[in-house]
């Protein structure tokens, strides 16, 4: 397994480990108790780690949700609470999540150390969100926290590498939605509004990106070798199925 493979690879587990935590009911509370609507949550506690910003900014930095529905919900926020300060919580959130889910498992200690290589190994050039989320001090030392972190800082690192590739391939965000699986309800979901492009004749430059993306994210796997490659996906693998039971 190639270090592109592997990022490639990780990239279901972690959206789907990341995916348990944004829909656990302890963080859906957490909104309800910050007085925000499930969007301005969204918003805010993934992109307030860059701290007090325009929304114009906020929208460059995550690239594939649509700038007016970004606007919305960090302006939204902002009249409740600080960014910043949801995006803590957030951060305190996912520590007890993680301590929860990921505390019992029991490969935890060598899914920690594998990820936290591939973290220390990230260049942040052109990945702000990640660069951000990785300088925030972890509020708890457990086993469970520290790889619930992990897991976040990998997931943010494929998201950020992939802006970056889908904009190298001359594809805006919204045309490499149209392109990809999820298509025009992909589209809605990220606050895109019609008309939309075809799809048709981009698919095959979302595949190349797809490839690029593959192949920035990998730069970080190859600190780890082949074999503990292997190990963490199926680490991955293992821990999300554990999850989804």
């Amino acid at each position: 397994m190639t270090p592109e493979q592997a990022a490639a690879n990780a990239r279901p587990g972690l959206t789907s480990l990341v995916g348990a935590f944004a829909e656990s009911p302890q963080t859906l509370r957490r909104a309800r108790l910050m007085g925000l609507s499930g969007w301005a949550y969204h918003v805010s506690a993934r992109a307030g780690v860059l701290g007090d910003v325009r929304p114009e900014t906020v929208a460059a930095a995550i690239g594939f949700i649509a700038p007016d529905a970004v606007t919305d919900g960090w302006e939204s926020a902002a009249k409740t609470i600080p960014p910043v300060e949801v995006a803590t919580w957030h951060l305190h959130e996912l520590c007890r999540w993680g301590i929860d889910q990921l505390g019992g498992f029991p490969r935890l200690t060598r899914l920690l150390e594998l990820s936290k290589r591939i973290v220390s190994a990230v260049d942040c050039a052109g990945l702000p969100l990640f660069a951000a989320w990785r300088a925030m001090p972890v509020p708890d030392a457990a086993p469970g926290a520290q790889a619930a972190v992990m897991l976040h800082l990998l997931h943010e690192h494929w998201l950020g590498v992939h802006v970056v590739a889908v904009r190298a391939s001359g594809l805006t965000p919204l045309q490499a939605i149209i392109a990809g699986p999820e298509g025009e309800t992909g589209a809605v979901a990220f606050g895109w509004q019609p008309p939309y492009p075809p799809a048709g004749p981009i698919v095959r430059r979302l595949m190349w990106a797809e490839a690029v993306a593959g192949s920035l994210a990998g730069q970080a796997y190859a600190a780890l070798d082949r074999a503990e490659r292997v190990e963490l996906i199926g680490l991955l693998e293992s821990l999300s199925h554990r999850l989804s039971r």
